[in-house]
């Protein structure tokens, strides 16, 4: 059975957009115009993910967040043209998987949507390994290799590194960041600014700068999933 996908769109051009290229994609849609609908059709139809808009009609979309994630194993990506960082910023607080700002470009929107549906229902603390291009991130071990070369990361740059992986291809935002790999310090982002810029030194190839590392400005960091 196909992944089945809401689009919660109160612009009827936008959800035809969407349906037609999620279902040129291979996914089932359903279409929602308001939150109230969204609501209906999210528990009746169990969706595997949903896009979101956040200037529906009859409620901000921001406070339909937590009430779609109850109870439910969906991921939401929201889909605006609301791309303030603090909308972004409270977006991803609040749950959401992922940020799209229209006007988008549906092959980079399809490419979330499959990091998306790959992190559906994995645990943020399961042992595993993670792989970006020649670059393994083994969480049980605290080890980082490139290529078959072991990489001397200090204790900051692999807990930044290792929240990233753990959300590969989720924006993590900078509070969140802060607060696991600063915890009981006195967390400042030019800190974490300065540990990315070394990671990206000894992980990326040289020219190469977010490659691996992705900077959501003023948002936080990704960690680049393969599409």
């Amino acid at each position: 059975m196909p992944a089945k996908i809401l689009v919660v769109d109160d612009e009827a051009s936008i959800r035809r957009l969407l349906r037609n290229t999620l279902e040129r994609a291979g996914y089932a849609v359903v279409e929602a115009a308001d939150g109230r609908d969204a609501l209906i059709r999210a528990g009746a139809e169990y969706p595997s993910a949903i896009l979101l808009d956040l200037g529906l009609p009859d409620r901000d979309g921001l406070g339909l967040i937590p009430l779609l994630l109850q109870n439910s194993d969906t991921v939401i990506l929201v889909v605006s043209a609301r791309d303030a960082t603090d909308e972004k910023v409270a977006a991803l607080d609040l749950g959401a998987h992922d940020f799209v700002s229209k006007p988008f470009d549906t092959d980079e929107l399809l490419a979330r949507l499959r990091v998306a549906l790959r992190h559906r229902g994995v645990s943020e603390t399961a042992p595993k390994i993670v792989r970006k291009g020649d670059v393994t991130i083994d969480l049980d071990r605290r080890l980082v290799c490139r290529g078959t070369v072991e990489l001397h990361l200090t204790r900051k740059e692999h807990d930044v590194l290792a929240l990233l992986a753990r959300h590969a291809g989720r924006v993590v935002t900078h509070d969140r960041i802060l607060a696991v790999a600063w915890a009981g310090e006195d967390p400042r982002v030019e800190y974490l600014r300065i540990v990315v810029r070394n990671l990206r030194q000894k992980l990326e190839a040289p020219g190469a700068v977010g490659s691996i590392i992705a900077n959501e400005l003023g948002v936080g960091y990704r960690l680049r999933a393969d599409q």
